[in-house]
């Protein structure tokens, strides 16, 4: 029976962005999907709630670099599946890894110098590595080929998960009035930051009458949040938990995904999976997920085009409930069994 190791480090981290999301959703369904293979899950620390079973190798720091290495080295597997973009330089072995994004050549001012340089270094020597690279959407795989001279012929596309109906009920409405949001609002999930371009979201809401900003996701630009905060019409609520989410989410006029870039946009998806109507920049990868059940902007910095297509989406009438069918049914095409069944394939094509 082929052994298959897999880092699952991001699995059990505290605050679950998309890497962590992804780590989780794939992970749990591996053993499902391909119970003729060995499946060994390797984390630093124990987790609750993630549904499959860890091989917990505690380590302070470099985890990945240096103390799964001296674990893959005992267990001797088959092939090394990392889901987070991070290759061991000591394994020696098969490896296969996620690539979710190039951001930090997009967008390097939102990385610190060494934060940037170590996602540089690890991504070349992923590329150089792997016999076979996944990419999360055809827009990534791009971002690999020219900006990495990746083989096109080594880099597989899957497609993430999360527009499926959701499994989470959402909290109670009383809710919302506890982090003081009233009436009808636009809501952004995602971390706040440059690209993932907030201000021009609130600039384009404040040309509406009756619409709130709500922003959901940790803050890694201190400055722009505090720019959101000082206006009366924007309410910043950090990282929520899901019942909450999915209660903004149910809320919700509509949900604004202005990017500069993405590498998938799992927000645009979720919001999709529930109905609601998504405006979204026509950049990167997002046209790839949203299809024709979005409302789109060409030029994500343009305000006024922006604040055009939130009315539209937040308008009652025939084409915000025709972008609403097409949303959910466009949504239930992207599921994370469909993901993990993707990953699983590209396994089996390396070691069988």
């Amino acid at each position: 029976m082929p052994r298959i190791a897999v880092d699952v480090n991001p699995a059990v981290r505290e605050i679950a962005t998309g890497t962590e999301v992804y780590t989780r959703e794939v992970c749990s369904r591996l053993a499902r999907i391909a119970p003729e293979l060995s499946w060994t899950f390797f984390a630093s620390r124990p987790a609750a709630g993630l549904g499959f079973d860890v091989l917990v190798v505690p380590f302070r720091r470099l985890w990945s670099q240096v103390r799964l290495p001296v674990a893959l080295a005992a267990t001797r597997p088959d092939l090394l599946f990392v889901p987070a973009h991070s290759i061991p330089f000591a394994w020696p072995g098969r490896a296969l890894t996620v690539v979710h994004d190039l951001a930090f050549e997009k967008h390097p001012e939102a990385y610190s110098r060494r934060e940037r340089a170590l996602l540089q270094v690890t991504t070349r020597w992923a590329v150089r590595r792997c016999p076979l690279l996944i990419a999360v959407s055809e827009s990534t795989k791009h971002d690999l080929v020219s900006l990495y001279g990746a083989d096109p012929r080594r880099v597989r596309v899957v497609p993430n998960g999360g527009g499926e109906t959701p499994s989470v009920k959402p909290a109670p409405a009383s809710r919302l009035r506890a982090l003081g949001v009233e009436g009808d609002y636009v809501l952004q999930v995602g971390r706040i930051e440059t690209r993932k371009n907030q201000l021009i979201a609130l600039a384009a809401v404040e040309r509406l009458d009756g619409l709130t900003l709500v922003v959901a996701g940790p803050e890694r630009d201190p400055a722009i949040a505090a720019r959101l905060r000082a206006s009366p019409r924007c309410r910043v609520l950090g990282l929520v938990d899901r019942p909450t989410l999915e209660l903004l989410y149910k809320q919700a006029r509509a949900v604004v995904v202005p990017s500069l870039y993405e590498g998938f946009g799992i927000p645009a998806l979720e919001a999709m999976g529930r109905g609601r109507v998504v405006v979204a920049s026509r950049v990167s990868s997002l046209p790839e997920v949203g299809g024709d059940a979005a409302l789109y902007v060409d030029d994500p910095h343009d305000v006024e085009a922006l604040a055009e297509a939130l009315a539209k989406a937040v308008a009652d009438g025939p084409v915000r409930a025709e972008l609403a069918r097409k949303a959910k049914a466009r949504a239930r095409t992207f599921t994370w069994d469909r993901c993990a069944a993707g990953v699983v394939a590209v396994i089996r094509e390396l070691i069988l």
